[in-house]
């Protein structure tokens, strides 16, 4: 899948109007028969299948509808297991770009990814309410980078409450394990399975907390593929099944090094210190070939024995934690920008640099004319993808007018700055929460 692209100026864009804000559309009968029909060779090459629980609780609807994302697949399975019931979709803008009359005439309600947007929420309530239109949402907003759940909004339970609907959940099974992120969009020979469940009713709702029913989502979006695919024996022999791993696995667990990871064919192997691994058809990492620590020349670093893959991105991640409060970590990388501020074209607007550490995000770029802040408050978790549309793996920041598509020219640095975005929310957020209570108290004494 491709996205139109343009080049101009960063003046041509700043001149150009922007998109003028519309109520969701009803999907067309057609266009959804046709959706199904398009549907049919993924979803038998697959020889999807979906069990349906406790579905009578959920009534005729309409329904607010939750689904985990791993893959594309997930919105042909979301056309079978709703079928005949139209619904409308939350999705991202730039899926809009070049085809909006088709996606709005589909039902798709346009957001941006971890950005604020209170009109979303009116648009939810609009097609629920007036368009008496069920609503699918992906609340982890970005496909899954390691087979485990992407970081949650908080608070979910208060859209949930307000909206007042009862909430479904769609689980897939095998979507990720036949086309993880990482595998520059090569298919794997797989059965997936969904499974549809009513998850909250509204009188259900009425009795729980906000945070019970964060409790709830969390429990409903906690999954991790790997550790499925091994428990089921589900053998992928594809040879190019590490193909990218690296991308997940940017730093070796060996010496140390970030950067010289390389994930292909069926192994994963550092160029710094030559350790490799490879990973089997269950999905299990297992050490091939280990240098002597002797001969390592970083030795004193702690050698990590890793053979699950979601492990090693949570020990990565207990990494960038560490180096944050320390003060140590930093990005800074050239990249390629472009721009995204209608539904006509993404647009390429030239090179700058791009930096991160723990004040957010500064982007220049454009010869001077582009300066771009953000602070680290502003987003619980990082736009980010690899072999984004075909072009390259990127890091989108930005804010409802406007968002900015960075293309790092370093190596390997997508994984990491969506860890060190996630990390540096948590620890600021608990920063304002712990002056919060101490201004309070000092008011009391």
């Amino acid at each position: 899948m491709k996205i139109k692209v343009e080049n101009k100026t960063w003046e041509e864009v700043l001149a150009l109007p922007r998109p003028e804000h519309k109520k969701p559309k009803k999907p067309s009968r057609i266009l959804s028969a046709v959706m199904r029909l398009a549907s049919i060779p993924d979803l038998c090459d697959v020889k999807f299948s979906c069990t349906k629980k406790n579905m009578e609780k959920a009534g005729k609807g309409p329904w607010f509808i939750l689904m985990n994302h791993a893959s594309f697949l997930d919105l042909e399975i979301a056309s079978k297991v709703l079928f005949p019931k139209r619904y409308q979709i939350v999705c991202t803008t730039d899926a809009l770009v070049g085809k909006k009359w088709l996606m709005r005439n589909l039902g798709c309600i346009p957001t941006q990814k971890f950005v604020s947007d209170m009109t979303l929420i009116s648009d939810i309530k609009y097609a629920l309410t007036k368009n008496k239109m069920s609503v699918l949402m992906y609340p982890e907003a970005g496909y899954s980078f390691d087979g485990t759940t992407t970081t949650l909004p908080r608070r979910m339970g208060v859209l949930l409450k307000a909206l007042s609907v009862p909430v479904v959940m769609i689980t897939t099974y095998g979507s990720f394990t036949r086309d993880p992120l990482y595998n520059n969009l090569q298919k794997r020979k797989l059965h997936v399975t969904a499974e549809m469940t009513c998850l909250l009713t509204p009188e259900e709702m009425k009795e729980k907390s906000v945070e019970e029913m964060d409790a709830i989502l969390d429990q409903a979006f906690s999954f991790d593929y790997f550790r499925w695919q091994q428990e089921n024996r589900i053998a992928i022999t594809e040879p190019f099944r590490a193909d990218g791993l690296h991308r997940i696995a940017y730093r070796c667990a060996f010496c140390g090094k970030e950067g010289h990871m390389e994930g292909k064919g069926t192994e994963l192997l550092c160029h710094a210190c030559e350790a490799v691994w490879e990973l089997d058809e269950y999905g299990v990492l297992k050490e091939k070939n280990m240098p002597s620590s002797d001969g390592n020349a970083l030795s004193s670093f702690p050698r990590k024995h890793i053979d699950h893959v979601p492990d090693w991105y949570t020990w990565e991640r207990e990494g960038v934690k560490e180096e944050i409060l320390s003060h140590g970590y930093s990005l800074d990388t050239e990249v390629d920008i472009a721009v995204l501020i209608d539904y006509k074209a993404l647009y390429r607007i030239g090179s700058g640099t791009l930096h991160h550490d723990e004040n957010g995000f500064v982007l220049d770029g454009c010869d001077g004319k582009l300066h771009y802040v953000q602070k680290p408050t502003e987003s619980h978790s990082l736009n980010a993808d690899y072999f984004w549309y075909e072009i390259g793996d990127v890091i989108c920041i930005g804010k409802k007018d406007c968002l900015y598509y960075c293309f790092p020219k370093k190596k390997d640095v997508v994984t990491k700055t969506r860890l060190a975005v996630e990390e540096l929310y948590k620890l600021k957020k608990a920063e304002k929460k712990s002056d919060s209570v101490k201004t309070s108290e000092e008011k009391n004494l």
